[in-house]
């Protein structure tokens, strides 16, 4: 028997190769989201805006989390990626709503990002 378990969700983005989080019975790594719909539509600009990006990329983790058996409230790290720190303000502002609670963080200028997008987000939370 394995000590951890693969997690997928409907209500998030499809993933690529790989799962949407690996959960052991104390801790969940959740894969890096993008601003992708559940049924595969990706916003970008600039039709949307950094903070509507933002959004979707926490509820795709908060519908990862969820299947896995925890919460936004239960994370206890978040790596942050932009392709352009001129996005940080815009994206910290959603980002502080949704992580109130202060979880240790990392946020990083990549040169690009999967499709295209400006942001991704992933995180390790707790069960």
């Amino acid at each position: 028997m394995s000590d951890f378990k693969t997690v997928f969700s409907k209500d998030a983005a499809p993933p690529g190769p790989y799962s949407h989080a690996i959960a052991t019975s104390s801790t969940i790594y959740c894969s890096g989201q993008i601003p992708c719909t559940s049924s595969g539509e990706i916003l970008t600009q600039p039709t949307s805006s950094i903070a509507q990006m933002t959004e979707l990329c926490i509820q795709n983790l908060s519908a990862v989390l969820t299947a896995a058996g925890s919460s936004l409230q239960k994370v206890v790290k978040v790596n942050v990626f932009l392709t352009s720190m001129d996005n940080f303000v815009e994206m910290n502002g959603v980002y502080e709503k949704a992580f109130a609670h202060k979880p240790a963080r990392s946020c990083v200028a990549v040169y690009q990002l999967p499709k295209g997008v400006p942001v991704e987000i992933e995180c390790i939370a707790v069960v």
